[in-house]
């Protein structure tokens, strides 16, 4: 079993808070991960998907009171809003009897509604994390962070079950279930009955245009419907932390500065179902593969970012270009170019950003193995040594 990297810091926030809440998409291993944490500590656990859960539930000032001396687990806790209120009461009872952290751990795979939810009734009582599909860091093999790994991750997506498949076309198989699964079922329970095959279309049209500016107009006349449809859609996908915009640099730097997000689909083994590529050879030959590595390497490098860090694009009218500008809380500013070639060429574009931005760091990704510099400060580094010194940087 992979242990995984929020682990640690998921026992600090429980020392620290009375309630903790890990945000995830659906089978990126969050279940997995809170029963190892209720083995450690003697948790209950409760999961609101199963019948017999929720019917525990129905009273919750009833049920949970006598159970403050345990750790307790609410899996899929946006399916039952009407807690929050009854945590709050609880919590703060705890509070008034001396115990202050280690409550609960809620577990959730919608975003925008949970913090919604949680974060309007327990205000000042919470803390929120983010527990991604698998990344490089993860693995403690010798070797694991080189182009091997990175290359298996890349295809397969860090989805546990896609990864670990005892094969590509068993790890093939899985994802479009798991696209089908959240097409038919997941996706009409969070929000407004969506024609499944008219969200496919739509994910699929995202996924032909993977890392591109976002322009609504051209999808809406694409899919039939109006931009404030596409934008709904849009949201969804977001909210299910499938798809990432990855906001435009808005410094005042008197350049004409492109403004739109860019748009991908979070996990790179999604976007390969979608376009129907299910092992190394067809991807190396679609039309997507460059997109596709430049996308995925960006997602690692946001997943192991330490808090704080935001991600941008950067591009100017002038074709001054950065693919992504990590900017760190002091300030900082990280200016990574994307390259899949084994000797990467620094752009014309890539250095006039680096003029206008003057960023602490110039980066090139590349799929190698050795770092090196380049000239103007340039250094070229592979995907898993720059993860490891992101996740370390302070």
């Amino acid at each position: 079993m992979i242990e995984r990297r929020i682990l640690p810091e998921l026992r600090l926030r429980l020392a620290e808070n009375p309630a903790v809440v890990v945000l995830g998409p659906r089978q990126c291993g969050k279940t997995t991960l809170a029963l190892a944490l209720a083995a450690e500590r003697n948790a209950l656990y409760l999961d609101l998907e199963s019948p017999r859960d929720r019917a525990k539930l129905a009273d919750p000032e009833l049920y949970l009171p006598d159970k403050l001396d345990r750790l307790v687990i609410l899996d899929e806790v946006h399916r039952a809003p009407s807690l929050f209120p009854a945590l709050r009461g609880l919590i703060d009872g705890a509070r008034r009897e001396g115990r202050r952290s280690g409550l609960y751990l809620l577990l959730g795979s919608a975003a925008l509604e949970l913090l919604k939810q949680s974060g309007e009734t327990l205000a000042g009582r919470v803390s929120f994390m983010e527990l991604a599909p698998f990344d490089l860091l993860e693995f403690d093999a010798p070797g694991a962070q080189g182009a091997g790994a990175a290359d298996r991750l890349w295809l397969r997506g860090g989805f546990p079950e896609s990864y670990l498949a005892s094969s590509d076309g068993h790890s093939a198989r899985w994802r479009r279930d798991f696209i089908r699964t959240y097409l038919e079922r997941d996706i009409p329970a969070f929000g407004p009955r969506i024609a499944a095959e008219t969200l496919r279309r739509f994910w699929t049209m995202l996924a032909h245009l993977q890392g591109s500016l976002l322009n609504s107009a051209s999808l809406a006349r694409s899919l039939g419907v109006d931009t404030k449809t596409v934008g709904s859609y849009l949201d969804l996908l977001v909210d299910l932390l499938l798809l990432r915009r990855l906001p435009a640099w808005h410094a005042n730097l008197k350049k004409r500065l492109v403004k739109s997000p860019k748009v991908y689909i979070r996990d790179s083994g999604l976007l390969h179902s979608l376009l129907a590529i299910e092992d190394r050879e067809i991807l190396l030959g679609h039309p997507v593969v460059g997109a596709s590595w430049e996308c995925f390497v960006i997602e690692q490098l946001l997943n192991v970012a330490p808090e704080g860090v935001q991600g941008f694009h950067y591009r100017t009218s002038g074709g001054a270009e950065v693919d992504l500008l990590l900017r760190f809380g002091d300030g900082r500013l990280w200016a990574v170019e994307v390259k899949r070639s084994l000797t990467p060429k620094v752009t014309r574009g890539f250095h006039s950003a680096c003029k206008d931005l003057e960023p602490d760091r110039r980066l090139v990704v590349y799929p190698g193995t050795e770092s090196y510099p380049l000239r103007e400060q340039i250094e070229v580094v592979p995907l898993g040594p720059l993860c490891a010194q992101l996740a370390e940087a302070r």
